[in-house]
């Protein structure tokens, strides 16, 4: 007996209009000009965005169970885990501040609001009453009590990415410790990861859809015309943003070996999903594939990037002290050294407490601004009406911070494909257009002729 692996059969060149993110492109230009010449139109395609929303946050709980408890089942060294997952979080930690402070500075040095000099007293501040509730009833410690489930099937129930993420975690922990007598879960758990990842690859066509209706009501609802008026804003929000990616994550990546720029074309898809759904939970599933087939091992890719959806929010961060001076300034609102530190602190708190939430951007924000006096929570509604436009670059910047802090911790770790990374980086990895999973017939001497999957490729054990 002997083991050879056959690859999969090869594909024919695949057209280009059969490309994900050329679809995903087209819908996007077809929605925005839907939403310009036909506004009402356009804001009636809000069903489309929500519907492929409502499907993505449907298979997001399988996926990160699956992906977790099955990587984390298959260390032998458990305390790899918690390693990860510190690690991590130290990442996350390091990043995030700085993300504030970059935020803090250029705000600074660009001053967006100053010349505005708007009144306070002449702002509506119910139109943000909903947010600054929101802000009110979120704490630290209300938010860590949170990620513990009160039931099983609560956490997948309401689809909570943490609450999920916490019991993948337990269970693939306790599967590894019964050993043997865990393998037949396992060995279930692994074959039902093919068809989750299938299922993933069927709902990702309806991509152009979502995102069509999703941008058509989001230009038909608030008009492109309506950045003109905080354009200073949104242009130095998205340059800070492209500052950070480019510079501070391009250097990261650099030191650890690839190019920002590489890993950019390699999430495409994902990014533009992202820009025409201002849902980063829509590329979530894709991105958890797109890193382990880049060599990420299924145990890291399963710990850091769910947890980095809540904890490493790069682009929100550098939205919320950006926004919080762009209010002050147009408010004639005078911060000290001292104010804007206490500020930043209490962003980094503010930042966790809201994690998770929808539009956390919007209410971490109301957080932040409640905790510190000298700036007005009133003027949350100067930007209320841009917020929207701004999101977009809030869940870009987050997707590419995640996708980064995973090949770090996964180098860092030691459970990083070098080969595969940089065939991911050249683009030399089989088309992904369709998520799809590449079959791999192994000549086994496994004493079993049943298939076993293991991530996203199958291994039949055939008589050679």
């Amino acid at each position: 007996m002997q083991t050879t692996i056959a690859a999969a059969e090869p594909r024919g060149k695949v057209p280009f209009y059969r490309h994900l993110y050329v679809q995903v492109l087209v819908a996007i230009a077809a929605g925005v000009l839907l939403g310009h010449f036909y506004p009402e139109t356009g804001a009636a395609m809000k069903p489309f965005g929500d519907a492929f929303i409502k499907l993505v946050k449907m298979i997001i709980a399988p996926v990160i169970f699956l992906t977790v408890a099955t990587g984390i089942a298959g260390v032998s060294d458990l305390q790899k885990v918690g390693r990860v997952a510190g690690k991590a979080m130290i990442y996350f930690l390091v990043f995030s501040t700085l993300a504030l402070v970059i935020g803090l500075i250029v705000s600074n040095v660009v001053q967006p609001g100053a010349g505005m000099h708007i009144n306070p007293a002449t702002l509506d501040a119910s139109k943000v009453m909903t947010f600054t509730e929101k802000a009110h009833e979120t704490t630290i410690v209300g938010f860590l009590m949170n990620i513990i489930p009160d039931t099983i099937t609560g956490a997948f129930v309401q689809g909570d990415v943490l609450q999920v993420l916490f019991f993948s975690v337990l269970f693939g922990i306790a599967m590894g410790l019964v050993g043997d007598r865990g393998r037949a879960v396992l060995d279930f758990l692994q074959a039902l990861t093919a068809p989750i990842f299938r299922l993933v690859a069927i709902l990702m066509k309806a991509a152009p859809i979502g995102a069509f209706g999703a941008m058509a009501f989001t230009i038909g609802k608030y008009g492109i015309g309506s950045m003109a008026n905080l354009a200073m804003l949104i242009g130095t929000f998205y340059a800070t943003s492209l500052l950070f990616v480019l510079m501070v994550l391009g250097a990261v990546a650099r030191y650890n070996g690839f190019s920002i720029l590489a890993l950019i074309r390699y999430i495409k898809e994902e990014l533009l999903l992202v820009l025409g759904t201002s849902s980063s939970e829509a590329a979530l599933p894709g991105l958890m594939v797109k890193m382990e087939r880049a060599g990420c091992k299924r145990s890291v890719v399963g710990l850091v990037i769910p947890t980095g959806y809540s904890f490493n929010l790069d682009g929100t961060n550098i939205y919320m002290t950006l926004a919080a001076l762009f209010i002050a300034q147009a408010t004639d609102t005078p911060l000290t050294l001292g104010d804007q530190v206490l500020l930043l602190l209490v962003a980094m708190l503010s930042s966790k407490g809201a994690a998770g939430i929808t539009g956390a951007g919007f209410i971490t924000l109301a957080a932040t601004l409640s905790v510190v006096p000298a700036v007005p929570v009133a003027g949350m509604a100067l930007i209320l009406g841009v917020d929207r436009f701004m999101s977009e670059c809030r869940a870009l910047t987050n997707l590419v911070g995640n996708a980064v802090a995973t090949i770090v911790v996964a180098r860092w770790e030691k459970e990083l494909d070098q080969a595969k990374l940089a065939a991911a980086m050249a683009g030399e990895l089989p088309d992904d257009a369709e998520l799809s999973l590449p079959q791999v017939e192994d000549v086994s001497t496994s004493p079993s002729d049943r298939p076993r999957v293991w991530g996203h490729e199958m291994y039949e054990s055939k008589p050679h």
